[in-house]
């Protein structure tokens, strides 16, 4: 009989074998944990969840600012004063009317009221006689019986002085015609009403007695010099990105993809800078358009930032296609350039749409460029070579001139709310939506 070679191993104490079982896995589970890989992790979610936190306080922060120009906000009334209807009428107050009587006496000119004569500031009563007018007393206004034209009897009412109570020139009044009368008080203003009515218009003059923040210019500007940095962008990134992930070679592509994401690392000022000194010159004398910061000047700075974020994306999804695609292309008989244009750059739609959608965002929120290369005129042509006012050059130029609490102030968070809300929903779209969902859907997973 032969015996088994392999019955040594298959009988015996089985639970002495489930028992060495149970030793490896333990063994296998405290040599998993590590201190480090514990840590690391912790780290990891606690980054993650402060910045998510970080995002919810900046949100909330910049409602709340934003948030008091739907309140009312009314201003006190005029104060009330009394005038005289002979005062109204000759269009002089007297000084119970716009202030204290004890401040508005004589001695606080510093001449004592004695010593205010008429001799003080010109000839004596008696030789303001009517002959040194050159007309006779009877063509004078006449009173209705017949008097004496001598000077002695001719009234206040015709000269204007007043001789009966005291030596000091002033407006003859009759005292008994003389009544208080209130002026009408003036409405309170409820500044943040007009303001939010004046969201609609298009003109932008916070600072003035009728004060206009009208965003459509604003909106219009941000809008035309997205356009033009997006469409002179976009095509040269994702031309920049097919060419390296399909014709160029490996050190070619090692050279090329780095360069251009050094873009990125350039702070915005001196790309603001460059199109102020250098490249608004130089469009100018190439095209001859009259004003040399524009909106056309502004995108293509702007898009100098936005080239390196579409072609790192762009260059990611080209390079994600499968490699079946382009042999299969190949084996039926297309070009290299036939299977690029046509079957890789078709699969990397996704990914590409994606790419513009960020490019966007991060052109739509940049502050330093458009403050230096737009010119920074809130106009609503549609004309690329006329300067603009963007939504977040706005801020950057009046934030710091404005009063805390203000209405204009509010208003300033308004708009950053606005490109707040905007920025976020298209990077969560290109993030969650295309990414997520409509790259699978053509890609068949």
């Amino acid at each position: 009989m032969i015996k088994n070679p392999f019955k040594k191993h298959t009988t015996g104490n089985s639970s002495g074998i489930n028992g060495t079982r149970n030793d490896q896995k333990h063994a296998i589970s405290r040599k998993r944990f590590r201190l480090s890989d514990f840590l690391a992790e912790r780290v990891i979610k606690g980054v993650a969840f402060m910045s998510i936190t970080i995002i919810i306080l900046i949100f909330v922060f910049v409602f709340r600012e934003a948030f008091p120009i739907f309140h009312s906000q009314k201003k006190e009334a005029v104060k009330t004063t009394e005038v005289t209807k002979n005062e109204q009428a000759s269009g002089e107050l007297k000084p119970e009317s716009y202030g204290s009587t004890e401040e508005l006496k004589p001695e606080t000119y510093g001449t004592p009221a004695e010593e205010l004569k008429p001799e003080s500031y010109g000839p004596p009563v008696e030789e303001l006689k009517p002959e040194t007018y050159g007309e006779p007393v009877e063509e004078l206004n006449k009173p209705a019986s017949t008097e004496s034209n001598t000077t002695a009897e001719a009234k206040p009412e015709q000269y204007g002085v007043d001789t009966s109570k005291d030596s000091t020139v002033a407006n003859y009044t009759d005292e008994s015609t003389e009544e208080t009368v209130a002026e009408a008080p003036k409405p309170p203003v409820d500044e943040n009403r007009q303001a939010l009515k004046t969201l609609n218009t298009q003109t932008w003059q916070p600072v003035s007695d009728d004060p206009r923040y009208g965003l459509w210019p604003l909106i219009i500007g941000t809008l035309k010099v997205t356009l033009i940095s997006i469409l002179f962008a976009a095509p040269l990134a994702i031309l920049a990105a097919l060419y390296t992930s399909v014709f160029a070679n490996k050190k070619i592509r090692e050279f090329i993809k780095p360069a251009i994401e050094l873009l990125a690392g350039i702070p915005s000022v001196v790309i603001g800078f460059f199109a102020l000194m250098i490249l608004a010159s130089f469009l100018q004398n190439l095209f001859g358009y009259d004003t040399r910061l524009n909106s056309f000047v502004g995108g293509i700075a702007m898009a100098l930032a936005a080239i390196p974020i579409i072609y790192t994306i762009a260059e990611d999804a080209l390079t994600s296609v499968p490699k079946t695609y382009y042999e299969a292309s190949l084996a039926l008989g297309a070009s290299k350039w036939q299977t690029a244009f046509f079957v890789i750059l078709p699969a990397a739609t996704p990914g590409i749409f994606a790419a513009i959608l960020l490019g966007i965002g991060r052109v739509f929120g940049e502050t330093m460029i458009a403050l230096m290369a737009t010119g920074n005129a809130a106009m609503m042509g549609i004309n690329p070579f006329e300067s603009v006012r963007t939504l977040s050059a706005t801020i950057g130029a009046e934030m710091a001139e404005v009063v805390f609490g203000d209405t204009h102030y509010s208003v300033l968070f308004l708009i950053g709310a606005l490109l707040f809300v905007f920025t976020f929903s298209l990077n969560a779209i290109a993030e969650f939506y295309v990414k997520g969902k409509l790259m699978k859907r053509i890609q068949g997973k």
